[in-house]
């Protein structure tokens, strides 16, 4: 695997510089796809979460019974998950992940678009050699078939549906369960199309 850093430094400093009111901000609750994800793991199971954010929902998946483990890659904004999880949230860029048949599920929500998408493949492999055979991964884009800065200067990869597809085969053999196109909204407002992914990591892995 490369391990070159893709991480982009005006998107670090947006989240760390506002932290607090990041992680303080949007609906209440979870994720709209949480809980749809969750029942495909045994309950109890191991979970990496990938850019947690404030922890809302590893927060959830704690209350449900799961064996999370909380990430993200901005320091300041770990420190306040672990405020409110009660646990200790890893620092963890994704180009960091160095996990192996570990992981009953790895839930990325609203965290892998800022991934370069010539560098998506590689963090997928990955996240594919994080997990047991057989376990599950979930991840959301903002959609748009292109890349580009918002206008907090925070980069995004604006994959559509067919790039989402040719990056995860790409990256290693998954069986594809679900790929769904939406409307969802973001911290800068409005709403936009999104893409989500659902994929399994076969039980007999290449």
């Amino acid at each position: 695997m490369k391990t070159k850093n893709d991480t982009d430094t005006k998107t670090i400093e947006f989240y760390a510089r506002e932290a607090p009111v990041y992680t303080a901000s949007g609906p209440g609750g979870v994720s709209q796809h949480l809980h749809g994800f969750l029942k495909r793991v045994k309950p109890g199971g191991k979970i990496l979460e990938l850019g947690c954010g404030g922890g809302r929902d590893s927060q959830e998946m704690l209350r449900l019974g799961f064996d999370v483990t909380p990430t993200d890659g901005v320091l300041e904004i770990a420190k306040i998950a672990e405020q409110r999880l009660g646990i200790p949230v890893r620092i963890l860029r994704f180009d960091q992940l160095d996990f192996s048949d570990e992981f009953e599920a790895v839930y990325a929500n609203a965290s892998l678009l800022h991934v370069p998408l010539p560098s998506l493949s590689d963090i997928l492999a990955r996240v594919h050699q994080a997990l047991k055979p057989g376990g599950y991964h979930f991840a959301s884009f903002k959609s748009g078939g292109t890349s580009g800065r918002d206008k907090f200067q925070r980069y995004f990869n604006f994959v559509s549906p067919e790039q989402v597809n040719t990056a995860y085969a790409q990256s290693a053999t998954w069986k594809m369960m679900k790929i769904e196109e939406y409307t969802g909204g973001g911290f800068e407002g409005g709403k936009g199309p999104w893409v989500a992914i659902t994929a399994q990591k076969p039980i007999q892995a290449n």
